[in-house]
């Protein structure tokens, strides 16, 4: 169940069923809450998610999570009905708390590296905001974004599989998916000044789905609209 709507200061908490389904708060364009959709969808958890208008947040968002961010998760089975925030954290605690269909590898090793490689993926974040918000960072933003994105390329080619989890998506694909899939709105944002280097990274170009692509050029002055509202919102909330 989803409450269509983003809640805004002076909204009250929506009114849910009582059936024990967790709840994801949520924003529909931030590639943060995204990662936890992902999770719950690869997972098959049922949930509800409510949409937070996080440009004008409603004041109970805090009794959530203090930082006022998205994405929050409410596990109402639990006692007091507590809420994990921080993507990370929540994607792991599904991982762990729901077993069947593991993302993370099983071996300790393996899953400490994907860890790892996680955490390195974020430059790769910061440079992409950074080419949306500082338009004269540009060139070196686009070099470090390239930079970063080598160390996924070159692990990709070394697992030789489709995914970093093998022959699906694991947990690794994921955490970065949202920003992959986002990539191909640059172009749209910068015009000719990016666009991802099919021979440099032929193996990273798979992970981007067809959601934000843009096959017919009338759309183009559209779409170009839409990513600027996306990037901007979701670089505006500092969201994790």
């Amino acid at each position: 169940m989803s409450a269509g709507k983003h809640l805004s200061k002076g909204s009250t908490i929506p009114e849910l069923p009582d059936d024990g389904m967790l709840r994801l708060y949520s924003m529909r364009f931030c590639p943060y809450s995204h990662r936890v959709h992902l999770v719950l969808d690869a997972k098959k958890i049922p949930y509800h998610t409510i949409f937070i208008d996080v440009s004008d947040k409603p004041e109970w968002l805090t009794d959530l999570n203090p930082l006022g961010k998205v994405p929050a998760l409410q596990l109402v089975k639990e006692t007091g009905q507590p809420a994990l925030v921080e993507s990370l954290i929540i994607s792991e605690y599904l991982d762990e708390k729901y077993p069947e269909n593991r993302l993370f590898p099983k071996d300790s090793l393996r899953k400490a590296q994907d860890k790892i490689l996680i955490e390195r993926f974020n430059p790769v974040i910061g440079a992409m905001y950074k080419m949306f918000v500082s338009p004269e960072v540009v060139p070196g933003a686009i070099t470090n974004v390239s930079t970063g994105l080598d160390i996924f390329e070159d692990e990709l080619q070394k697992r030789g599989s489709a995914y970093f989890g093998g022959d699906k998506p694991g947990m690794l694909d994921y955490m970065i998916w949202p920003w992959c899939e986002r990539s191909e709105m640059l172009k749209y944002l910068l015009g000719n000044k990016y666009e991802m280097d099919k021979k440099r990274f032929n193996n990273l170009k798979s992970q981007q789905t067809p959601t934000y692509m843009l096959r017919n050029k009338k759309k183009v002055r559209i779409r170009k609209k839409t990513c600027q509202i996306v990037l901007f919102l979701s670089a505006q909330q500092h969201l994790t």
